[in-house]
């Protein structure tokens, strides 16, 4: 009842006078009644205990938000379910209130305490809506919890809630901007944040709040990079615009030294003598001399690089904010690579046209060489708007050259003919720009304007008639012709412009004219009454000009003219006359400016210079929108100059974190300790940086040398950290040796528990290597890099890497000489450990845990070993080098599946490496890897000698950083380079973990929302039965059983190797042969790269 006259009066129903009132009438439809009744069906249900009727209340009030409506008074009623059990109520009752909290402020301050808990909620989203609505509430007096929500939040373990407080963080600033310093400490808290999701949100904020704060960005400048092709689309934009005023205040311009050069070479007299030739070249070979020669930054190529694939985006605003940057901050010889990539927009929308025609406008006036190759898709349709038309014309009018210039006149010869009028007139001024610039078309342009001073149209003869006055300027004495063609137009001409145009080039070249330019203005004076303003100063001037140069015949006219004009109506007009009859008639008061009233009006004219709009608007930002309106908007930040010279490009290197310099020994213990799913490692965790495609074509031309090493700089100082730690791995191990074998058994315990590389596993491992030694075969005197390799690779393996001994032979190279793979696989009984209760850490999966926790599974089916290492028995190989263009060396590459021994956050990669020559291969060795920022590879150990037919099995490290982005490297022999890449799919990125059912269960309800990625599918005939299903699924992806209490699924759970992300994937069969895939990941883009290969496996 008490909500209705406020209803009333908002929606004006019968409030205001003199409106009509709507829906009183009952047949005029009950749902345009304005009553109180409206909504109260709606109310009952909100206030019903029954979820169900909760639910589709919300669900109508939400779709009438939707459709326009006004729900406003529906406030109360809603506000009281933000604390409802039902988590879809929930949902959608935050919904409304982020809507209608900023309207209804003291009712939604009524309801804080409840969206303070929301905060606390189990479930994402909720904690994010809670933030939301709590930031819509425009109040100052909630300003400090506000604040302290923000700041909880920016520390939350989801990223969809730390993004939600990015977006608050400006809402915040504007509400109360005295909390900038609290506020950019969370800026610089979530710039730290590796996730995606979060990296655009937080840019924004910075760009709201501090962007004058560089220094936030220094550390962060890399990863922003890397993320960069993984953000979404708006987030792309906003950090592109960051990065680009970042880059101009941090690096030096690319085209320094050639814009020195070119401003010497202006500089020079067009004719000059031998001498003075000789002279200036010495001269400019000292001018080059004392230009250091560039490098560029590698973190500018980095940015470059990062930034190009790009181009390739769906979203114009990302093409757009990317061709922006090459243009501001790219080597000319690379700027070329946006053009084709602008003029794929141009098959847009009109509204996207216009703005890229805009830019185009703009950068075809300096960097004409770039379009020239598209000059026709610029060629104008006969159903494009008027303003894209224009647009399109002062493009192919900058592009215009002597080599093209036919082409483009004969284009502009059909378009005169068009039936838009402003089209038309744009074209006769593009032509008269095209005549200006190019001196050889000059007369054949004329005479085309002058043939269309018969055209019927006279809009189209008025604006001939300007353009060719301004032409006319630049050779009065060949065209007197013309001019007095010109003359005989005023009787039929009536624009205005025209008229004047005509007037003023008869006053100024009356010379040429002398017995039509006193008749013109006879005829003018006797319609001078009726002209417009712009004609009537004209005929004064034309009869002062008349009066000096041919004062028998124009004298009385001139006074005639001037007494008119002593009294128009226009003070203009009466201003001019009476200064120009002082000044032309002399008289006793007329000073000494009478004596030089003919140098005044008669003096030598410069010819105006036709130039583009566009000219002067590259000193906006392009994209921006001061660059389109052409004047500077509200919030526009002016892009700096280049510095004269480079700042210190340390600050962007991060230092390494303490962790890493710990010892071996306190490693495994942090391992042991740390939970799997701990706050830290979902914060610090490397995210899905995917790099982009290496270098190419001009890019490896212009700088490929600076580019070369330092795009891993930052890592170089991790890696020689690592071989530290890898040889005090080794001397642990020998005093591991040494101890009670009580201690192995106690060990054991903790295999299960701790990470692949606990001292307890590998104590084990050893005493299994001392055991297969007396077993192996005669003649182990193998090559000593190779067979160290492999067998440290072993050494530190866990028993979930075991296989059996078919697969230890499908695996052996085709060598005489036992591999030290089938030693460490003989004794695989020895190791069974005592079932512990497990816990979801990183340790993975083995085939002899999996007997142990056959009696756990409630499904007829015991989960067998067989089942665990499909992956094994079916490895597959990849060609790294072809023996054709290996010149006889072949070589190939596997995923192994076992953990690497010198780092676990390496995949491991089995290298097998043929000699099909006659001649023995010396140093094989990789040199010079190149990996893409953030990834790391360690080589594997130099091979000396390979004798002819001999094979090699040797195993290095790579890691991918959770990307399936190549890593690149170059495989060396003695007397020959080859450059080689491997590219893991995406399934080889992570390695299996062991976790109960309820485990399971608890860990996918963490990963619920947009961590969740649902795809149904058909399973083909062949694969119907339990075995064939997990044999394919693990053969796509490298993930570990997990026990299954119904028959119709199956779960596989694993971490990435890199960041130990959990994946965790569901398959139900449903009724027939259909299936429901759900992969649950904090890693979306592997999520769904998953989905892809495990499809395709099952299609198989």
């Amino acid at each position: 009842m008490a909500a209705s006259p406020a209803y009333g009066e908002e929606k004006g129903g019968s409030s205001s006078l003199g409106e009509p009132e709507y829906g009183h009438d009952p047949a005029s439809g009950g749902i345009f009644s304005s009553d109180y009744k409206r909504h109260d069906d709606l109310k009952e249900m909100l206030d019903s205990n029954k979820d169900s009727l909760k639910l589709e209340a919300m669900k109508r009030i939400v779709a009438m938000i939707a459709r326009g409506k006004n729900a406003s008074d529906l406030f109360p009623a809603v506000v009281k379910n933000v604390a409802c059990k039902n988590i879809e109520v929930k949902k959608l009752v935050y919904v409304y209130l982020v809507r209608y909290a900023e309207e209804q402020q003291d009712l939604a301050l009524l309801s804080i305490s409840t969206f303070q808990r929301g905060l606390k909620d189990p479930n994402q989203l909720i904690r994010a809506s809670a933030l939301r609505v709590l930031s819509s509430i425009r109040v100052p007096i909630i300003v400090p919890i506000m604040m302290l929500a923000i700041k909880e939040a920016a520390s939350d373990m989801s990223p969809y809630v730390r993004k939600t407080a990015a977006h608050a963080i400006p809402k915040l600033y504007s509400l109360d901007s005295d909390q900038k310093d609290q506020l950019i400490e969370v800026i610089e808290k979530l710039l730290a944040d590796k996730t995606t999701l979060v990296a655009g949100s937080v840019v924004m904020a910075f760009e709201e709040v501090c962007p004058e704060r560089i220094d936030l960005i220094h550390k962060n400048y890399r990863k922003l990079c890397n993320l960069l092709i993984d953000v979404e689309e708006w987030g792309q934009v906003v950090i592109i615009n960051m990065l680009t005023r970042y880059a101009r205040t941090q690096f030096l311009s690319p085209n320094q030294n050639q814009e020195s050069l070119l401003e010497e070479n202006t500089e020079k007299a067009f004719y000059g003598s031998e001498e003075e030739d000789a002279k200036d070249a010495k001269a400019e070979a000292a001018v080059l001399a004392k230009c250091k020669p560039y490098v560029m930054d590698p973190d500018h190529r980095l940015l470059l690089r990062n930034t190009k694939p790009l181009l390739q985006s769906r979203n114009a605003a990302v093409v757009m904010a990317v061709a922006q940057l090459y243009f501001h901050l790219a080597p000319k010889a690379e700027v070329g690579v946006i053009a084709k990539a602008l003029v794929r927009l141009l098959r847009s929308h009109s509204e996207v046209q216009y703005v890229v025609l805009q830019n185009v406008a703009t950068m075809s006036i300096k960097r004409r060489g770039m379009f020239e190759p598209y000059l026709k898709s610029f060629y104008i349709r006969s159903t494009d708007p008027t303003q894209i038309k224009i647009l399109k014309l002062e493009v192919l009018t900058n592009l215009a050259n002597e080599t093209n210039i036919s082409t483009i006149l004969r284009e502009f010869q059909t378009y005169i003919r068009s039936m838009d009028k402003d089209f038309v007139a744009a074209t006769i001024q593009a032509i008269g720009r095209c005549a200006t610039n190019i001196g050889k078309v000059r007369d054949t342009c004329l005479n085309g304007l002058v043939q269309l001073l018969s055209n019927r149209d006279e809009l189209v003869v008025a604006e001939s008639v300007v353009v060719i006055k301004k032409l006319l300027q630049m050779q009065p004495a060949q065209h007197s012709e013309i001019i007095k063609h010109m003359a005989k137009l005023t009787d039929n001409i009536q624009v205005p412009m025209a008229r004047a145009s005509i007037l003023w080039l008869i006053g100024e070249y009356c010379e040429h004219v002398p017995k039509i330019a006193p008749d013109v203005l006879r005829k003018m004076a006797k319609s001078f009454t009726n002209e417009e303003d712009i004609v009537k100063l004209q005929v004064i001037n034309l009869a002062a000009k008349l009066y000096l140069t041919n004062s028998k015949q124009s004298k009385l006219l001139t006074q005639y003219v001037l007494n008119l004009a002593k009294y128009d109506q226009n003070y203009d007009i009466r201003d001019r006359a009476r200064f120009i009859r002082q000044l032309i008639v002399p008289t006793e008061k007329s000073g000494a400016l009478n004596k030089y009233a003919k140098k005044l009006f008669l003096a030598q004219k410069p010819a105006p210079i036709l130039e583009s709009s566009f000219k002067d608007r590259d000193h906006f930002q392009l994209g921006s929108l001061s660059h389109l309106l052409n004047a500077k908007a509200v919030g526009y930040q002016e892009l700096p100059d280049w510095p004269d010279e480079a700042p210190d490009p340390s600050v962007r290197n991060v230092e390494v974190p303490e962790w890493t310099k710990c010892t071996s020994r306190e490693k495994r213990k942090e391992k042991v300790e740390k939970p799997f799913y701990s706050d830290s490692e979902g914060e610090s965790g490397p995210t899905e940086s995917a790099d982009s495609e290496p270098e190419s074509g001009s890019e490896e031309n212009g700088s490929s040398s600076s580019s070369s090493g330092s795009s891993s700089s930052d890592t170089e100082e991790e890696e020689e950290e690592e071989e530290e730690d890898s040889g005090e791995q080794s001397e642990d191990k020998e005093e591991e040796e040494k101890r009670p074998k009580r201690k192995d058994k106690e060990g054991s315990h903790k295999a299960v528990l701790g990470s692949a590389g606990s001292p307890s596993e590998e104590e084990e491992e050893e005493e299994r290597a001392k055991k297969a030694k007396k077993k192996a075969l005669q003649g182990r005197k193998g090559r000593a890099e190779t067979s160290s390799e492999a067998s440290t690779s072993e050494s530190s393996s866990s028993g979930s890497d075991s296989g059996s001994e078919a697969e230890a032979k499908q695996r052996k190279p085709p060598s005489s000489k036992a591999s030290p793979k089938e030693i460490s696989l003989l004794d695989l009984d020895d190791f069974t450990p005592s079932p512990v209760q497990p816990i979801p850490s990183s340790s993975i999966i083995s085939t002899s845990l999996v007997t142990d926790l056959e009696g756990l599974t409630l499904t007829d089916s015991s989960l067998t070993p067989t089942l665990l290492s499909p992956a094994f028995s079916a490895v597959k190989t990849y060609e790294l080098l072809h023996r054709m263009a290996g010149e006889g060396l072949a070589v190939e590459y596997c995923f192994s599946r076992r953990p690497f021994p010198g780092d676990p956050h390496m995949v491991a990669v089995q290298i097998q490496i043929s000699n099909n020559t006659d001649t023995e291969v010396k140093n094989l060795r990789v040199n010079e890897p190149k990996p893409l920022s953030g990834m790391r590879i360690q080589e594997f150990p130099e091979i000396e000698h390979l004798a002819p037919g001999d094979t090699a099995t040797v195993v290095m490290g790579i890691d991918f950083c959770d990307s399936t982005q190549a890593a690149n490297f170059q495989l060396c022999t003695h007397t020959r380079q080859f450059y080689v890449s491997i590219q893991p799919p995406v399934g080889e990125l992570m390695a299996p973990v062991f976790m109960s059912e309820n485990e399971f269960k608890k860990e996918q309800g963490k990963l619920m929302g947009m961590s969740e990625i649902t795809e149904k599918l058909t399973l083909p005939e062949k694969c119907q039965s339990d075995h064939t299903i997990v044999q394919q699924l693990t053969s796509a992806a490298n993930v570990g059983r997990v026990p299954c209490g119904a028959s119709n699924e199956y779960r596989f759970a694993a971490k990435t190797v890199t960041s130990g992300s959990l994946v965790l994937i569901t398959l139900e069969r449903r009724e027939g042969s259909t299936a429901q895939l759900t992969i649950n990941s904090e890693k979306m883009v592997i999520g769904t790269m998953l989905v892809k290969d495990i499809i395709q496996a099952l299609a198989q």
